[in-house]
C-alpha cells in the first residue's frame, strides 16, 4: 500500500516496511468479522474468551456495537480503492454506509459519535452533510457564545468534523462553529503547559481527577487543531492553532518511552507523566502516527523518529520480554491469524489501583510517582481484545493527508 506516508517511513527505516505491510494487509482483514451484516453495525469489540483446554487457540466473541467505532472505520476505510471497501461494510462503499450512519443520527445522543458522523460525511463528500452538521448543532451549544464543559475528546472531533466540512456549505454556520470550538480547545489548557486535561471546564470530572489527562486527550485535539489550521489555509491559516498543536505533539514526543511507549496518563498542569500504563497498541500503530503525520504535514514540527520508535514497539514490547517466564518467546500482540492486534499490555491490578493512586496522589503532590506500585504490579498482563476504530485509525494514519481534499496516490 504505497502513499507518501507510507514511501516516507520506508525511505527513513526500510527495516520497517514488512511491518507496516503486515498491519495494514491486517487492518483490511480483520474489519469484515466486525461488521454485522444483519443489524448493518460495526461491533463494539471482539473479545477472547477462555480457550476449552490449555493450550488451545483463542476463541474471539462480539460484544454490543459502537456507530462512534462505525464512523472511524469509514474515516480510514474511505482511503482504500472502492473494490476493496465494499467488503468492510457488507457491500457497500464507505460512503454509502455513512449514509447509513447519517440517517441514524436523529436517534444519536452522544456529542462525540455525532461528531464523527458528520466527519465522515464531509470526508466522504456525502450529499447529506447538511443533515449531519445540523445533528451536531443540536447535540452542541456553539452558537451560544460561551459553550458547556465537553470531555476533550469529543470537543476535539468536533472541531475536526467542521474543519473537514469547511469550504464544503456554510448553510449551518460552519465557520462560526469552527471558530467557537477552536476557541474551546485552546481555552481548555492549564496555565502554561502545552498538554489537555480530560475536560474543557470545570463540573464534568471529580477534584483529584481534574487535571490529569489520557493520551486520547493529547492527540486528537493536536490532530484537530492541525486541521483546522490547514483547512483555512485560503484566508492565511490558523497559526496559533498550529503552535499550539505544536506545543503538544513536541511534549508528548519528549515524554514518550525509551522502547516507544506512547504513555497513558498525564498531568495538564505541569506536562508530566502521571501513569504510564496501560499502553495501547492503536496508540502505537494508528493514533500517533495520524495525529503527528498530520501536524507535520500541516507545517508542524517533524516527529517521524517518534512515530517510527512507537511503531517498533508493536513487535518488540519490551514489558513483555522483561517478564522472563522462561516459556520462550513471549506473547505477539499481532494475530495474524486470529485477524486482531491485543488492544493492550497493562499491569493488571486490581480495580486500576495504581491509576487511582497517581491521580490522587499527583493532585496533592505534582509530580509525585509513588515507585513501590512498579514493583507491586508490573505491567505484565495482556488485554486480548480489538476494536474497529483500532484497524480504522490505522487505514486513517498510513492512507490519508491531513488534507483530505487532496489526491490520493495509487494503493496497491
Amino acid at each position: 500500500m504505497t502513499t507518501t506516508r507510507t514511501t516516507a517511513l520506508v525511505a527513513a527505516e526500510p527495516a520497517l516496511a514488512p511491518l507496516l505491510e503486515r498491519l495494514l494487509r491486517l487492518a483490511e482483514a480483520g474489519l469484515p468479522a466486525m461488521f454485522r451484516p444483519n443489524e448493518e453495525d460495526f461491533v463494539f469489540t471482539r473479545a477472547a474468551v477462555a480457550p476449552p483446554l490449555p493450550g488451545a487457540e483463542a476463541v474471539l466473541e462480539a460484544r454490543g456495537e459502537s456507530v462512534r467505532y462505525a464512523a472511524i472505520t469509514v474515516l480510514g476505510a474511505r482511503l482504500l480503492p472502492e473494490e476493496r471497501q465494499r467488503p468492510l461494510f457488507g457491500g457497500r462503499t464507505a460512503a454509502e454506509y455513512t449514509g447509513v450512519l447519517v440517517e441514524r443520527l436523529p436517534r444519536v445522543t452522544n456529542l462525540g459519535d455525532a461528531a464523527l458522523v458528520a466527519w465522515a460525511a464531509a470526508d466522504t463528500r456525502h450529499p447529506k452533510l447538511e443533515d449531519a452538521l445540523a445533528r451536531l448543532a443540536a447535540l452542541d451549544d456553539l452558537d451560544e457564545g460561551a459553550p458547556q464543559p465537553r470531555y476533550t475528546v469529543e470537543a476535539a472531533w468536533v472541531l475536526s468534523a467542521l474543519a473537514a466540512a469547511r469550504g464544503l456549505t456554510d448553510a449551518t454556520g460552519v465557520e462560526r462553529r469552527l471558530r467557537t470550538a477552536r476557541d474551546r480547545l485552546l481555552r481548555a489548557r492549564i496555565g502554561s503547559s502545552p498538554l489537555f486535561p480530560h475536560a474543557t471546564g470545570p463540573g464534568l470530572l471529580p477534584w483529584y481527577r481534574s487535571h490529569v489527562g489520557c493520551f486520547a486527550d493529547q492527540t486528537y485535539p493536536l490532530q484537530a487543531l492541525a486541521r483546522a489550521h490547514v483547512s483555512g489555509e485560503h484566508t492565511g491559516g490558523d497559526e496559533t492553532a498550529l503552535a499550539a498543536a505544536d506545543a503538544c505533539g513536541a511534549r508528548i514526543c519528549e515524554l514518550q518511552g525509551e522502547g516507544g511507549q506512547w504513555w497513558w496518563h498525564y498531568d495538564a498542569r505541569d506536562g508530566s507523566v502521571v501513569e504510564g500504563y496501560p499502553v495501547y497498541s492503536v496508540h502505537q500503530h494508528a493514533m500517533a502516527p495520524t495525529a503527528l503525520l498530520d501536524l507535520a504535514e500541516a507545517g508542524g514540527k517533524d516527529h517521524g523518529a517518534a512515530v517510527r520508535l512507537g511503531l517498533r514497539w508493536m513487535t518488540e514490547v519490551p514489558e513483555l520480554r522483561a517478564r522472563g517466564t522462561g516459556a520462550g518467546e513471549p506473547e505477539s500482540l499481532i494475530r495474524d491469524e486470529l485477524g486482531v492486534t491485543w488492544r493492550k499490555v497493562f499491569r493488571g491490578d486490581p480495580r486500576k489501583a495504581v491509576r487511582a493512586a497517581r491521580g490522587v496522589g499527583s493532585r496533592l503532590v505534582p509530580g509525585l510517582r509513588l515507585e513501590p506500585l512498579e514493583r507491586y504490579f508490573p505491567p505484565v498482563a495482556v488485554d486480548r481484545e480489538c476494536r474497529p476504530y483500532e484497524f480504522g485509525w490505522m487505514l486513517h494514519a498510513w492512507l490519508g493527508s491531513v488534507d483530505p481534499s487532496a489526491p490520493q496516490e495509487e494503493k496497491a
